[in-house]
């Protein structure tokens, strides 16, 4: 019997809590809050402006924008809550226990588009699902740099692994090999950034890895580990949270670091080539695009990770020894950046 199996017959015997729903929800739209308050400091032009949209078959959202700011080109902060009778293809394929039950599922997602080339990309979702026994946190946090610095990924990285180290001392390993692992581009053959942490169906029962990739990096660590001690409803909410609560301070020290850094044509237009790589996994292997789509969600809101402005090009090829070349031959494959030191300087 898989890791997966053993999940599905375990799961139903913990229920969360009668007010599990309520604390979420206002959790989620604290988070909005505060990243959205933060990032309006940072920018010091830039305002978020609010959308808010009602589902017609049960729940709604508040889909927040900034444009055009000092920093960020486009950015948006999403809260959503949604419920209803119909569960997704993409949920009754990962989850069928939940057939017949009527789902309730909430988060925070964020998606921001720098202006500089030297300020990387980010971007962020947590979420919550219910559907009678059947109930799990997902979510995460990863980095697409352009002009990377390894200072920057490594302190990213670290800064996230402090957060999941207070919680348990297998998050962070695992959950770092799951988001190299989820944030593939499988046409590409590359990663779409320097990752972070990806997580999913964490119900507190069973392995730490859910994945599809049986035997692959995230898969072979979590057999290693082993199953943990049962971890309840109350420990996955702390642990959600504190990771929300991680992001301004793994994120705005970079952005401050880089956002008045002089660049030319050059990195402008290689920025918008690898903004391409980002529409390109959102619209084919996001799960949380994916989920919202089958869900009739909000178009508008679920879109809003796209970048406002995007180049392709035919054969792209970088030239050997520039900025370009390395971005492909060290960052876009998997590292253990919490573990990087600098390289010792050369005797004078």
């Amino acid at each position: 019997m898989t890791a997966f199996q053993t999940d599905v017959t375990t799961s139903a015997k913990v229920l969360p809590p009668d007010d599990s729903k309520a604390r979420v929800s206002q959790f989620m739209q604290q988070l909005q809050d505060q990243i959205c308050e933060g990032l309006e400091q940072l920018d010091g032009v830039g305002k978020f402006q609010q959308d808010a949209w009602e589902r017609e078959e049960g729940g709604g959202g508040r889909s927040r924008v900034l444009r055009e700011g000092a920093v960020f080109e486009q950015g948006g902060v999403n809260f959503s809550e949604v419920w209803g009778q119909q569960l997704p293809p993409s949920i009754l394929a990962q989850r069928p226990e939940a057939a017949g039950h009527g789902f309730y599922a909430t988060g925070t997602s964020m998606v921001l588009h720098p202006r500089n080339p030297y300020v990387p990309t980010v971007h962020l979702n947590y979420r919550y699902f219910e559907a009678g026994p059947v109930w799990w946190f997902g979510g995460g946090i990863d980095l697409t740099p352009y002009y990377p610095f390894a200072e920057d990924v490594a302190q990213f990285h670290r800064t996230l692994k402090q957060a999941c180290d207070a919680h348990h001392p297998e998050y962070y390993p695992t959950f770092k090999l799951w988001c190299d692992e989820y944030f593939y581009l499988k046409h590409r053959q590359e990663t779409r950034g320097v990752g972070g942490l990806f997580f999913d169906y964490q119900d507190g029962q069973g392995a730490l890895y859910r994945g599809p990739h049986a035997d692959g990096p995230a898969d072979v660590y979590s057999n290693q580990v082993g199953t943990p001690e049962p971890r309840n409803w109350e420990d996955l909410f702390a642990f959600v949270q504190h990771c929300g609560q991680t992001f301004l301070p793994a994120y705005v020290p970079i952005a401050e670091r880089r956002q008045k850094m002089e660049y030319s044509d050059r990195q402008r237009n290689f920025q918008l080539y690898r903004r391409g790589r980002y529409v390109e996994f959102n619209l084919v292997y996001d799960r949380g695009t994916i989920f919202g789509l089958q869900t009739n969600g909000r178009t508008e809101s679920i879109l809003m990770s796209l970048p406002p402005l995007v180049r392709w090009e035919y054969g792209y090829q970088p030239e050997p020894n520039t900025p370009e070349a390395e971005l492909y031959e060290t960052f876009l494959k998997p590292q253990d950046w919490a573990n990087w030191t600098p390289p010792s300087e050369s005797p004078v």
